[in-house]
């Protein structure tokens, strides 16, 4: 079986986004991965038929298998033994013969089931990688975008800084020319004051 591992991933809506581009967000479905590998969903194929045989397949894996197969032989050789009905007498040819064709079909059943349960973990491990890669990439650039408003945030701190500084240089000629015109305006004023006098 062969599987396409190109890089383009369709997105629910019908468009498509390449998995390596920087420039795009990921969208918000986390299956997008996963959609190129849907036609390995059954073992046996998608029809009716395919859908049974995968159905009965994974069945024989199950407590209530194992429980009824116990139960119908139980119940086949009590019947045989107690002499109800007689129609497997020991050594119980009949139910040997039932359990070689049951092992016949569940066999290759179970392990055609088997490998395309590998091929879907495969093909669904290897979906998950793109996705962590995805997000590894993702927390990349943020974290680049992260170190660059890192970096413009230190620069308008000293800038701002500059400023202070250069705010207190003003505020401080301010002081000392508004104390000077102050003297000034008092220094003419004492003087009109004792030349009127």
């Amino acid at each position: 079986m062969k599987i396409d591992y190109n890089d383009s991933v369709h997105e629910p809506g019908g468009s498509s986004a390449n998995v390596d581009s920087a420039d795009h967000a990921a969208p918000s479905d986390h299956l997008r991965f996963q959609l190129p590998y849907l036609h390995l969903t059954s073992a046996f194929g998608n029809d009716w038929f395919a859908l049974k045989a995968e159905e009965f397949a994974r069945f024989f894996g199950t407590p209530t298998f194992l429980l009824s197969q116990t139960l119908i032989v139980v119940i086949w050789i009590g019947l045989n033994v107690a002499r109800v009905i007689h129609f497997d007498p020991y050594p119980f040819v009949l139910l040997n013969l039932a359990f070689s064709l049951q092992s016949a079909y569940a066999a290759p059943m179970i392990l055609l089931a088997q490998t395309r349960q590998a091929d879907r973990d495969k093909a669904f491990s290897d979906a998950d990688a793109r996705h962590r890669e995805a997000l590894a990439l993702a927390a990349t650039r943020r974290d680049k975008a992260l170190a660059h408003q890192a970096e413009q945030i230190q620069a308008l701190l000293q800038q701002n800084t500059e400023l202070t500084a250069l705010t207190r240089e003003l505020a401080e000629q301010i002081a000392a020319l508004t104390q000077g015109v102050h003297e000034k305006l008092m220094r003419e004023k004492h003087v009109k004051a004792f030349g009127q006098t």
